[in-house]
């Protein structure tokens, strides 16, 4: 027999290396891995390999919410975070929407912009989460 054993059959080295990393991970780093796993979960795109002029889905969870005008009319603008990265999500026309606050997960489906170094989804569909929702 090949590799180490133990009382219960040989150790799995990719198991004991995944053990080893969320013992050491910090609580970032684990809110990070766990937003990707959600993504992967529901069939979303991470947010880091969305490129520009792309229709796609992404989820995760709103970091900051922000009324800022554009061109004069109101634009509201959330920051959405899914471990991998930052999109930001902008509603032409709105002040406010219901449930669009910090620390609130969602689902945003539209088109990527990339704009400078930020990437951009204007008027996005979106589906509010239950924090802590298992889809299993």
């Amino acid at each position: 027999m090949s590799g180490p054993m133990t009382t219960r059959g040989p150790v799995r080295r990719g198991g004991l290396r995944a053990l080893l990393h969320r013992l050491l991970a910090t609580e970032e780093e684990q809110d990070a891995a766990e937003l990707q796993e959600e993504t992967g979960r529901l069939g979303a795109t991470l947010i880091a390999a969305c490129g520009d002029r792309q229709r796609t889905r992404v989820v995760g969870v709103l970091r900051t919410v922000t009324l800022r005008p554009r061109g004069g009319a109101p634009a509201l603008e959330a920051e959405l975070y899914d471990g991998s990265g930052v999109i930001d999500l902008v509603w032409l026309g709105r002040r406010k929407i219901v449930g669009i606050e910090p620390g609130r997960a969602l689902q945003a489906e539209g088109l990527v912009s990339v704009q400078g170094d930020r990437k951009v989804m204007f008027n996005p569909r979106y589906e509010l989460r239950p924090a802590g929702e298992d889809d299993d």
